[in-house]
């Protein structure tokens, strides 16, 4: 099973999710596919979702403003603040959740809880391992410099959304990204199939792996620079069934 996303080492009958492996990235994806999906259901999720952007607005709000008292006690102490850790990993956790049920994946039909705590029978979960030692010096320029080559990827995975100018009007054009595309793809397969091309839906969590990671290090969630690596994978569910392994 791929790195990213783990099966069996990520099962668990608590309400923590098990730590990675020592040997994997400290962030891992795990996605599962959840059938029958509907056929029509996509077209409506950007309204469903409105009340988890509203949210996740405000949470990024504070996310932002936390990874800044992390960075300032990492360089002072060297410690990454417990309480911070639990907020900053639970808002990519909820957003991993909202991304897999919205137009990030569509592999999901199940409405994302609100809450930031791990959500062990949702088919969408995010594990982070707290890091236990943060490097100071690292910090100085994991949020800025060393990410800049995973910055151009991440423009062509997520897109560009158009400037504003002085006078409020939008300029530019909005640039759509790989993922988006690929997501849109996989609607257009089951409006007309009723199925979830299984290729593209390991390709498309896989590709959502690497914009998570990337994520975690630009905000001191781990100082493990980022693998230029793509790990596809997930487990697929058919009649309810989960395969083995």
């Amino acid at each position: 099973m791929s790195t990213v996303l783990p099966s069996a080492a990520m099962e668990s009958t608590g309400t923590d999710p098990p730590a990675p492996p020592s040997t994997a990235y400290p962030l891992q994806l795990d996605a599962t596919l959840d059938e029958p999906l509907s056929r029509w259901l996509w077209l409506v999720k950007w309204l469903l979702l409105i009340p988890h952007c509203l949210v996740l607005l405000v949470l990024y709000v504070g996310y932002l403003v936390v990874t800044v008292i992390a960075f300032v006690a990492i360089l002072t102490t060297g410690r990454y603040p417990r309480w911070a850790f639990d907020y900053t990993g639970g808002v990519l956790r909820w957003s991993w959740r909202v991304q897999y049920y919205g137009y990030s994946a569509l592999a999901t039909d199940r409405y994302p809880p609100f809450t930031l705590a791990d959500v062990p029978d949702y088919p969408a979960r995010l594990t982070i391992s707290y890091p236990e030692h943060p490097s100071r010096g690292k910090a100085l320029v994991q949020w800025w410099l060393l990410p800049i080559p995973h910055f151009l990827i991440l423009a062509i995975l997520l897109g560009s959304q158009p400037s504003t100018g002085d006078g409020g009007w939008e300029q530019g054009t909005s640039v759509p990204g790989l993922i988006g595309l690929l997501a849109f793809f996989a609607g257009i397969a089951l409006l007309f199939t009723a199925s979830y091309p299984r290729g593209l839906w390991r390709f498309v969590v896989g590709l959502n792996g690497w914009v998570f990671r990337v994520i975690a290090y630009a905000s001191l969630l781990t100082d493990r620079y980022p693998p230029f690596r793509l790990d596809q994978g997930g487990r697929e569910r058919e009649n309810g069934i989960e395969p083995p392994g």
